[in-house]
């Protein structure tokens, strides 16, 4: 059997520069789907790491890429896109920077030609950086934002794409203005409201630390993200930043007004109203497979002992329950688990019912 039977769109070589998370995880997927990987960094130690993890080889003279993926930090992003353009003139080159007007202004600004440059940005990540955290399957269903423009051949094009396909990911064209608007909003804000909350927590109580549950977890999971990479991203999508920011601002203040005078007139409509602005908002989310679905949630009570999480995972799976989410946190003082599964609300109840009768305790 061909031990590529599953080998993916892309033919040629793909060269990969930058062997951080994002770019030794492109070059795990398709590694393992035949393609011939080349890596290159500007730290040898990251290049041997990401060769020993089966992320691809060390870069030859004779290489003759058809594909070039730049995932360097941002602020030498443009510098390095410039480079590769430079070094081969028939590659098509794109790169995976978080912010897309910034680079594209540098080189149009250096009159570089970039009828083979395509920028682009997957929708991925992890709060732990490096090919040490690298997965291949850290595109799988996420979005792919492809920027093209009236320069574009439509065969340079089709690469790039092709690329997003075969690392499992959802390519959406898009503006670089649309796209940085865009993720100011979705993720570029979301890490400094992270970030600040969390500040919160370095200066509270042991107590109150310790009282810690899923929301605030929740909230606080990607402000662990490596702040030398956040300043870069930040300056360079500040002026979408500052905006959201300014309105986010604004309502906080409403709040912060209301609550320091609850007796006053409107006091009471003003939080009402913001709380239930975060209701319509967040129902817009998609879920699974980019549905905009709403759905049940059930936590059941598990001890926090060896097997039980895989019993009753089983036990679902033979009650014919498709799981749209799952989470698990752990009791203060306590030798318990509380899992929290998402389902469709119409099997909800049957579902806790069914969990009952078989001795799970289910919290309604």
């Amino acid at each position: 059997m061909n031990e590529h039977a599953n080998a993916g769109r892309l033919s040629g070589q793909v060269r990969i520069v930058g062997t951080g998370l994002l770019g030794a995880s492109i070059g795990l997927r398709l590694t393992s789907l035949g393609s011939d990987v080349i890596l290159d960094d500007v730290s040898p130690s990251s290049v041997g790491l990401a060769v020993d993890l089966g992320a691809g080889r060390v870069a030859q003279s004779d290489d003759a890429p058809v594909l070039i993926v730049v995932a360097v930090p941002p602020d030498v992003t443009a510098d390095v896109i410039q480079a590769e353009l430079a070094r081969f003139p028939e590659a098509v080159v794109t790169d995976v920077a978080s912010v897309k007007l910034t680079p594209l202004h540098q080189l149009q600004d250096r009159g570089v030609s970039l009828v083979n440059y395509i920028g682009s940005h997957p929708l991925a990540g992890r709060e732990r950086g490096g090919a040490i955290s690298a997965v291949g399957d850290l595109f799988m269903g996420r979005p792919w934002v492809v920027c093209r423009d009236e320069e574009t051949p439509a065969w340079a094009l089709a690469v790039v794409e092709d690329l997003a396909l075969d690392l499992g990911a959802v390519p959406i064209e898009m503006s670089p203005e649309d796209h940085d608007a865009a993720v100011g909003l979705v993720s570029h804000v979301p890490q400094i409201v992270s970030s600040l909350m969390a500040k919160q927590l370095a200066v509270a109580s042991d107590d109150a630390v310790r009282l810690a549950g899923q929301g605030v977890r929740d909230v606080t999971r990607i402000a662990a993200s490596s702040p030398e990479l956040w300043i870069q991203i930040l300056s360079a999508n500040r002026e979408a930043v500052v905006g959201i920011l300014e309105n986010f601002a604004r309502d906080l203040e409403a709040m912060t007004t209301a609550l320091r005078d609850m007796d006053a007139p409107g006091a009471r409509r003003v939080l009402a109203e913001e709380l239930a602005g975060g209701n319509a908002g967040v129902s817009r989310l998609p879920g699974k497979h980019g549905e905009r679905r709403r759905f049940a949630s059930i936590t059941v009570l598990v001890d926090d002992k060896p097997g039980q999480l895989a019993k009753l995972l089983t036990e679902v799976g033979e009650l014919n329950i498709n799981l749209e989410d799952m989470r698990l946190d752990h009791a203060e003082g306590a030798q318990l688990g509380m899992v929290e599964f998402s389902v469709l609300p119409d099997v909800a109840e049957g579902l806790m019912a069914d969990l009952e009768l078989r001795g799970w305790r289910v919290h309604r």
